[in-house]
């Protein structure tokens, strides 16, 4: 409701994402690049024998490399992408190539349990959210009702499980009706916020489990079924794994240490070889507010030092501490009798079983504290230790791998493989080599005479252990994959606009990356090698400053700021990507248009632009039913473009995904070919 009678204070932190933190003096993955490669030979067109031929088998050949199109090598495997690439454009709406077609489903404040609360943004209650869709849809898997793997199973009825990365404050209450109020703002009532509201955008937070189900005219609709549910930003989750009983994360909620509420900023995700779901906490630090000395598990993650946190959850006018607790200011005589040690409860990684509607979430502490931006997995082998990584997304953070302490058996395999094992970071050497150094108390001087004090101390301060250990600092490491086929890691690097001039080198010859890169390795030998071998896979941006196959890309192929990466079973690679609010469609930003996913076959050398969303959004989550037949996308955050003046005079510049509704809502995308085929082939 709207309270003219109030005073009304506007607050906005921005877009959310981490300060830069990384004081440390380890070398920038661009020092690294300037060492290896000398600017002249990048401006004579040298960049792909200079960064492409790393691996011994390398899949780039400049001899062979095509002209013109967008195939750029010679055909060695059967060619993957098939249809004829879309053009960029800044409409608002979804666009596909030719052959396709796309169905909106589970679009945020969609009813799936419960009393089923029909979805209305001005009259919807905390409890009511309780029961829908999530908001901002982010990293998502189909599990087949019947399969135990991602490759079996019904590919027309399954639980579709999708973390909600954050929220978008006015256009979920009426009291925002009127307001002048960016995206990330909330307006603070007399230096409160309603309960309710604080409720309501908790539980918008955290994950969907939903079962869908494929109809007889092609349609999928939502089910009513057990296993429909949210676990939000309230609900209780174990902590587990080394961590779990430490002081470090002891509160007045768990005196234990083995227990918090709730999950909050999940972006990426990750699917175990058992069949669960992990769910990645990401920017969570701005949550919280410390006005008091931080300690320095606070201060290397970012947490808010002064005014409100994030969304001002600390201020709601209710006296509780499912509200307090993000004040982490101490304020009693220990850690057992205030939240100080909330901030330490968030930034692991959560185990989710999507087919135990009782099952309690558990935070994994082996796999490390930082903004996880999603966990992927190498395949699986019978008798070996499983093995995943884990990017930190952040400008000048690391890239992480986890190897299990015990071996891979499918009939008893479990979350508590991902209890013990041991947390490396990498380090990325001039000469195309690499080293998995490990975040080991004892080891590499992660001892008390450099002020760790436990393994638990360590893995709390994740970042601090990697500075010490001398990692190599990257440029938001976002999602990873993993090609089905060859056990190669992808990972993109989104972009890095504080690289100043003295920092240019000849892979990245720009004052700013603006533009962003997929980076590629291969590990040495087994998964769990301790060394591997790397190059750059594309350099995106512009016609005139990107590289892909030793080339720039062309109109079909430009795209900047990669984010979203994902291989499908044939060993196509999706990329999607995430160009920010505050730069898209403007300036030299202009010729990418809308944010969009791409199609690439990393064995042919193919790329071409796939889909292109509506306006404000970003493309993020991909996942296919076992067939391959039916691709599920999400766009994210619709209309975020709008201006905080159009907003207060009700001119939102996307309604989508219904030009009948009064706000834009985050959804899914259905896609399938009208032919029946499997997608992108």
């Amino acid at each position: 409701m709207t309270r003219p009678t109030q005073e009304v204070n506007i607050i906005d932190l921005g877009e959310g994402d981490e300060p830069l933190s990384n004081t440390s003096n380890n070398a920038h993955f661009a020092d690294i690049l300037d060492k290896r490669l000398d600017r002249r030979s990048l401006l004579q067109g040298s960049l792909s024998a200079a960064l492409f031929g790393f691996f011994g088998h390398s899949l780039l050949s400049s001899s062979s490399a095509l002209a013109a199109g967008s195939s750029r090598g010679v055909a060695s495997g059967p060619q993957l992408v098939g249809f004829d690439a879309i053009a960029a454009h800044a409409r608002d709406e979804v666009t596909l190539p030719a052959g396709y077609r796309h169905q909106v489903l589970v679009p945020w404040g969609e009813p799936i349990s419960g009393r089923m609360p029909a979805f209305d943004p001005l009259t919807n209650t905390g409890a009511d959210q309780e029961q829908q869709m999530g908001s901002h849809h982010d990293g998502m898997h189909f599990y087949p009702i019947e399969g135990q793997s991602p490759y079996e199973g019904s590919s027309e009825d399954g639980l579709l499980v999708m973390n909600h990365e954050y929220v978008e404050p006015r256009f979920m209450h009426a009291s925002a009706r009127g307001q002048s109020l960016n995206r990330n703002a909330v307006p603070l009532f007399n230096g409160q916020r309603p309960a309710d509201e604080v409720l309501k955008e908790m539980h918008a937070h955290g994950v969907s489990v939903v079962r869908i189900r494929k109809q007889a005219n092609g349609e999928w609709q939502v089910v009513a079924d057990p296993r429909n549910r949210r676990i939000t930003g309230t609900t209780e989750m174990q902590i587990s794994g080394p961590v779990r009983g430490s002081d470090l994360i002891k509160t007045r909620f768990s005196p234990e240490g083995t227990r918090t509420r709730g999950t909050l900023n999940n972006c990426a995700h990750g699917v175990t070889p058992w069949n669960t779901y992990l769910t990645c906490e990401e920017n969570w630090a701005g949550y919280f507010i410390n006005t008091a000395t931080q300690p320095r598990e606070q201060r290397r993650y970012g947490v808010t030092r002064e005014g409100t946190s994030r969304y001002a959850w600390e201020k709601a006018d209710q006296a509780s501490d499912l509200y307090q607790r993000f004040n982490a200011t101490p304020h009693a005589a220990q850690a057992t009798e205030d939240f100080r040690n909330e901030p330490n409860t968030f930034g692991w990684v959560v185990e989710i079983d999507p087919f135990n509607p009782q099952s309690t979430p558990i935070k994994r502490t082996a796999l490390g504290r930082f903004a996880h931006e999603g966990v992927v997995f190498q395949p699986p082998v019978e008798g070996q230790p499983i093995v995943c990584y884990s990017g930190d997304d952040a400008r000048f953070e690391y890239i992480y791998k986890f190897v299990s302490a015990q071996p891979y058996h499918q009939a008893t395999a479990g979350g508590h493989l991902l209890d013990h094992g041991t947390l490396y970071v990498a380090r990325f050497n001039e000469d195309g080599s690499g080293e998995w150094l490990p975040l080991v108390f004892g080891m590499g001087g992660l001892s008390a005479e450099n002020g760790f004090h436990s393994q638990a101390d360590v893995l709390v301060n994740t970042r601090l252990a990697a500075d010490f250990v001398g990692a190599t600092k990257m440029d938001r490491p976002e999602w990873g994959a993993v090609h089905p086929h060859t056990g190669e890691v992808y990972f993109t690097l989104t972009n890095n606009s504080r690289r100043t001039e003295d920092q240019l080198h000849p892979a990245n010859p720009r004052a700013a990356n603006d533009w962003g890169q997929i980076i590629r390795w291969r590990e040495a030998g087994t998964a769990q090698a301790t060394r591997f071998e790397w190059d750059l896979f594309i350099m995106a941006g512009p016609e005139g400053d990107s590289q892909f196959a030793g080339a720039p890309l062309n109109q079909e192929q430009i795209f900047n700021s990669p984010d979203g990466l994902w291989f499908d079973r044939q060993g196509r690679l999706w990329i999607q990507t995430d160009m920010s609010e505050s730069v898209v469609n403007t300036g030299k930003w202009a010729e990418f248009g809308n944010n969009q996913m791409l199609a690439c076959d990393p064995v042919n050398l193919v790329l071409k632009r796939f889909l292109v969303g509506p306006i404000g959004q970003e493309i993020t989550g991909v996942c296919t039913t076992p067939d391959q037949k039916t691709l599920f996308v999400n766009v994210q955050h619709p209309g975020a473009t709008t201006s905080a003046a159009e907003f207060a005079a009700g001119q939102i510049n996307s309604h989508w995904p219904s030009t009948a509704a009064i706000y834009p809502r985050s959804g899914t995308l259905v896609i399938s070919r009208e032919d029946g085929r499997i997608v992108g082939s």
